[in-house]
């Protein structure tokens, strides 16, 4: 649907801060080659990624991601109100990026990760 991807990427575009360049994956829906979504994308400084076609490794992090999203948040919890759910995966990712050490980025979590990368290219 490709309305459903234009809302998607306003509200992406709506939380972007001035200056950033997010890459954005996906796989190779028709959805994701259409010319309005290629052309909102670069409109709007986002980087397009995009899979090789019947390659799933070129998504192996965010991959990784999910399914570690599904083990560790989704696996046995019952949401009674949509809210409840946002609320408690947006604590998910804050933990994730801000608490969750992780063995591939040498016991750092995403953020100190992050903030040690754009130290050392200042």
């Amino acid at each position: 649907n490709l309305a459903q991807q234009q809302e998607m990427l306003q509200i992406l575009m709506d939380a972007k801060p001035a200056g950033a360049e997010p890459i954005l994956h996906s796989d190779m829906g028709w959805q994701y080659q259409h010319e309005t979504y290629i052309s909102t994308l670069a409109d709007n400084g986002f980087i397009q990624s995009m899979s090789r076609k019947g390659n799933c490794i070129d998504n192996g992090a965010t991959e990784q991601v999910f399914g570690h999203l599904k083990d560790e948040f989704f696996r046995g919890q019952d949401w009674q109100t949509f809210e409840s759910f946002k609320a408690d995966l947006d604590a998910y990712i804050t933990h994730w990026n801000t608490t969750r050490r992780q063995v591939k980025l040498k016991g750092l979590t995403p953020a100190e990760y992050r903030d040690q990368a754009l130290q050392e290219a200042a």
